[in-house]
């Protein structure tokens, strides 16, 4: 995975960091976390949330607890704690029901995540078309930094993206390159640019 350091966003120091990224059906392993692929992007991130904790004050971490990015991102937090017990995690939860409908395991590992956290924010109670847009904006409006796992594409994570620029929040992006090709890359550092976002 190639690091492109072009962008420092704010001299600042944040308190509060929050995640987004995209689903496993929108990476290129897909659902399976022994490729090489996923199992770098976790150690980047890892590295990432390290830097927020040791180089930019963040204390407090903010995850949507979907599947993919947001889950491995409050895996690492968890587990970061016993080497920062300082550190805080909070679950934002769009709806009662964001985990229903996924298949057990994927339940269980929630609701464990779920129980570990220090802080559990529910937006609402039922499902909406647009909890989850509530969600993106709950963690961005609470959050000095934005940490993205995000290809450049149009979706959820590119308008939590947008937003969080609107709001003039630092925005750090996993870049992904080594999975992406080079005409995709060329978007992403675009996107980058147009955003002012900081690559990592």
């Amino acid at each position: 995975m190639k690091i492109t350091n072009l962008f420092r966003m704010s001299s600042d120091k944040g308190r509060t960091c929050a995640f987004t990224g995209h689903r496993p059906q929108n990476l290129p392993f897909r659902f399976n976390e022994n490729d090489d692929r996923c199992i770098a992007l976790k150690q980047k991130l890892r590295d990432c949330i390290v830097q927020l904790i040791e180089q930019e004050g963040v204390r407090h971490f903010i995850s949507g607890m979907a599947i993919g990015v947001d889950m491995y991102a409050a895996e690492i937090v968890l587990e970061l704690k016993a080497e920062y017990p300082f550190i805080t995690l909070e679950a934002a939860i769009p709806c009662e029901t964001q985990a229903a409908k996924w298949s057990e395991p994927l339940r269980d590992r929630y609701y464990k995540i779920a129980e570990l956290c220090d802080h559990e924010t529910m937006l609402q109670k039922q499902y909406t078309s647009d909890c989850m847009q509530k969600r993106n904006r709950y963690m961005v409006d609470h959050a000095d930094i934005l940490l993205a796992v995000w290809d450049g594409t149009s979706s959820g994570t590119g308008s939590t993206v947008r937003y969080a620029r609107t709001k003039n929040k630092a925005v750090w992006i996993i870049d992904e390159c080594s999975m992406v090709n080079d005409d995709l890359y060329k978007l992403i550092i675009d996107q980058a640019v147009d955003h002012q976002c900081k690559i990592i």
